[in-house]
């Protein structure tokens, strides 16, 4: 076993070359880039100012000026030897420069990446805290008044999407109401207030947020619990332990519930990237100022350094999940053995 997940380490750098490589190419090819809206708002700047173009070229900008941005954005060289120059600083830890916000990349996720990895840890310890318990309560409870009213609950809130939710959640309780802040991850004076203070605002800004992250994930968690350990009660092994004189109750916690674990283990590890990732809906409704809502904004606004390293992170984390899940597999079931 110990063999096989060094082998599976030692794949993660080949891996994350070649998934960059792949996006590093896009970012080269796709029209609108960094250069083109360059050259687009100096013209818009020079017809606006009343500028002359310059003569026999339909441009505001001389080839001069257009060779340096093109080797102010690294579109000087080939795609490969732009790639192997990136890897390079990279591996030095410099994910380069931000276009939009000239700073750094690494600052710059630095700064999101507390916020989003927030209200990701706190949806993963709730939602399985609560799903397993009671998927497990919904599967013995089969078709009694608890399984009923928990299921249409669940899927009500399941086909409410999260971005619907929060704008429905701001009108009622934010507007409304005025129960809980409308938006942001804490007050704007926040740093002047005691700890208690401090707690009980970051409290505030995260309830209506996290009930829109709950929703989506609750169905799939409760509902994949239930249905395995069903199949595990009706199995001949759980009809042997109690023949043999087991308790239903030891039936259930020492085999069945065990044997259920091995999907949620599975699925574990992809819940890793979205830990980071978040929903940039949610972050946009909620003026939640994450690594999600970075992500999307890089790619409208062209900021491929930005890009690239938004795609190194969540790609090397998801990665990462892979691994930690198979770990889960092999510790929930002892038939699985890496070879």
């Amino acid at each position: 076993m110990r063999d096989y997940f060094l082998r599976r380490l030692l794949l993660v750098p080949p891996t994350l070359i070649g998934v960059t490589i792949i996006v590093f190419a896009i970012t080269r090819l796709v029209p609108g880039g960094p250069l083109e809206r360059a050259i687009m708002e100096t013209q818009q700047m020079s017809l606006s100012g009343g500028g002359a173009q310059m003569a026999g070229q339909g441009m505001a900008i001389s080839e001069a000026q257009l060779d340096r941005l093109r080797e102010y954005y690294g579109f000087d060289k080939p795609v490969l030897q732009s790639y192997a120059a990136w890897l390079g600083k990279v591996l030095r830890g410099d994910l380069g420069s931000s276009y939009r916000y000239n700073e750094p990349v690494w600052d710059v996720i630095s700064e999101r990446f507390p916020v989003s990895l927030y209200y990701g840890l706190v949806t993963l310890v709730i939602t399985y805290a609560v799903c397993i318990p009671l998927g497990i309560l919904k599967a013995i409870r089969h078709r009694t008044f608890v399984d009923n009213i928990s299921s249409v609950l669940i899927f009500v809130g399941y086909a409410i999407p999260g971005y619907a939710l929060g704008s429905l959640l701001i009108l009622l309780f934010s507007v409304r109401l005025e129960w809980f802040p409308m938006g942001g991850f804490v007050s704007y004076d926040f740093r002047d207030l005691s700890l208690g203070a401090q707690a009980l605002d970051l409290l505030r800004h995260s309830v209506l947020p996290l009930i829109c992250y709950l929703v989506g994930s609750f169905a799939l968690v409760t509902l994949l619990l239930k249905n395995h350990l069903m199949d595990n009660l009706a199995a001949d092994y759980i009809r042997t332990a109690i023949a043999k004189g087991v308790s239903f109750r030891q039936s259930v916690t020492r085999h069945a519930v065990r044997n259920s674990l091995i999907p949620i283990a599975t699925t574990f590890g992809q819940n890793i990237t979205l830990l980071v990732s978040g929903s940039f809906l949610i972050e946009t409704i909620f003026d939640i100022d994450g690594f999600g809502l970075l992500g999307l904004t890089a790619i409208l606004d062209r900021d491929y350094p930005v890009v690239m390293g938004v795609v190194l992170l969540a790609s090397l984390l998801l990665l990462i999940g892979n691994i930690i899940s198979d770990i889960l597999v092999a510790l929930v079931d002892p038939r699985i053995r890496f070879q």
